[in-house]
């Protein structure tokens, strides 16, 4: 007859084997569903080591993921022109892209969102799935702020024109998406980067680019009242100024009623999704467990 030593005994194991199971049903069904490789790509004056806590996100919630955040132009590197650094990311990012039978997703944390669509534009044979644009100046830029007053502190947003709208100021990349709206003239003929995946200028490659972009399953976009550094904040959602300074959102911009690289077609796709998270600076927005639950988790299948 049992004692009651046994009987515990019993109870330990059956409560060890309740807990294995659900988790090794998780291991085999990630397994056997797979997850899609994550690259990520930083932001200005970031580096690889920023990005930890999302990694560790993404590996508990989806176990086995290949996740990897790609060490290129780190911190004073990634003022270099969006162009070179979209190459070089570009070159990084294309073996991973072709080891992924199934796609990867993209998570491109502020500049790096705007690093990340020159890719999308540029790159024919790509398979992003979804592409997770974290607090990005997809818009541009046009602010007053800390990042302005280290990098250029003889300068305010209402001059900074008078460098950035130049070849020189277009080698920096905060120039190459500075986008003035009292000098809409300046900006549209002198932006090298914006202004040409924008497709604000003519451009030969547009109907290219375009098709390249919309190859894409998902856009994620996210931002946030409270960022503090990208300016306006709803440029993270593809709104901006008009020439009063007024917002004006995504769906009565130009660039969005004309479909000129397709973020109406997504729309029309059912493919675009805003998510928009009310106090979270712009320093955390990767480092934030909620906006990563509430706005990136379910998009990384």
């Amino acid at each position: 007859m049992a004692g009651p030593s046994f009987a515990r005994s019993r109870r330990r194991v059956s409560g060890a084997a309740g807990l294995m199971w659900p988790l090794l049903g998780a291991c085999l069904w990630a397994a056997v569903v797979g997850y899609k490789p994550v690259i990520i790509v930083h932001g200005l004056f970031d580096s690889s080591d920023d990005f930890k806590n999302l990694q560790r996100f993404i590996n508990e919630s989806h176990p086995g993921t290949n996740v990897t955040v790609i060490d290129l132009f780190d911190r004073g590197a990634s003022l270099e022109s969006m162009w070179k650094q979209v190459e070089g990311f570009k070159a990084a990012i294309y073996p991973i892209m072709q080891n992924a039978a199934d796609g990867v997703h993209f998570i491109c944390y502020s500049q790096g969102g705007l690093v990340c669509r020159g890719i999308l534009s540029i790159l024919p044979d790509h398979n992003v799935h979804s592409f997770i644009s974290l607090s990005a100046p997809q818009a541009g830029q046009y602010g007053d702020t800390d990042y302005l007053k280290y990098l250029f502190p003889q300068f305010v947003k209402s001059n900074l024109y008078h460098l950035c709208y130049t070849a020189f100021g277009q080698r920096v990349s905060i120039c190459n998406y500075w986008n003035d709206p009292h000098h809409r003239d300046l900006y549209v003929n002198t932006s090298d980067y914006l202004a040409l995946i924008n497709s604000e200028r003519p451009n030969p490659n547009s109907t290219e680019w375009k098709e390249n972009f919309l190859k894409i399953q998902k856009l994620v976009l996210i931002g946030g009242p409270d960022d503090g550094v990208i300016t306006p904040w709803q440029s993270s959602q593809f709104g901006f100024y008009d020439d009063n300074e007024t917002v004006i959102e995504i769906q009565h911009q130009d660039l969005y009623l004309r479909d000129v690289f397709g973020l109406k077609s997504l729309a029309a796709r059912g493919d675009l999704f805003f998510c928009t998270v009310p106090g979270v600076k712009h320093v955390w927005w990767h480092s934030n467990e909620t906006v990563f639950h509430t706005c990136i988790e379910k998009w990384l299948v």
